[in-house]
């Protein structure tokens, strides 16, 4: 019988914490049993193995991020929607880089990752909304948002602009060179 207080939410809630503490490669089923106050056998009653946490941890993460990107950018339309979002997507990864390692580059050909990818990317979709943008156009247009926000914010979050000129602006700039990229082209 699983330990009273015990759930599959609460695993994955204690696993994000360990995650956010120790990185990625921190996270064992050993140190979630630990901070949960039970012995590792138990875990098994909420989660197969580390590689099924490590899917829910990321599952999770994706869906943490919909849901605050799309409070972000709730009321918002046309180019300040797009640059909330790109701004969120950025404060996200740089608040908790270790949790974002646990999204796989490819969430929406794994089926346990898909549908907390495509909530994602409706999100991004909608925001993109008024560009009036279909079929190949809209996915190279989610495709660069994609690549500017994560590309920036991994960077970031792992030291990577080592010069002294001020982040804030620089990441403006590529919010802005996105914005003037959307206009629609033939497929």
């Amino acid at each position: 019988m699983p330990r009273v207080g015990l759930t599959p939410d609460r695993v994955v809630d204690t696993a994000m914490t360990l995650v956010d503490e120790r990185g990625l490669d921190g996270l064992t089923l050993a140190a979630v049993a630990d901070r949960c106050g039970v012995a590792a056998p138990s875990l098994y009653k909420h989660v197969s193995n580390l590689a099924d946490l490590r899917t829910l941890v990321g599952v999770r993460v994706l869906r943490e991020m919909a849901d605050q990107f799309a409070t972000a950018v709730m009321g918002r339309s046309g180019a300040d929607a797009v640059a909330t979002l790109m701004r969120a997507y950025r404060g996200y990864v740089v608040a908790h880089p270790a949790r974002y390692a646990a999204v796989p580059a490819d969430p929406l050909h794994q089926p346990e990752y898909a549908e907390a990818g495509r909530r994602l990317l409706e999100v991004m979709g909608a925001v993109l909304r008024p560009w009036q943008l279909t079929g190949n156009d809209l996915v190279h247009a989610m495709r660069a948002a994609r690549v500017i926000t994560h590309g920036f914010a991994s960077l970031e979050s792992a030291g990577g602009f080592g010069l002294p000129q001020d982040l804030d602006e620089t990441y403006e700039r590529l919010i802005h060179m996105f914005l003037t990229s959307l206009t629609p082209q033939e497929s």
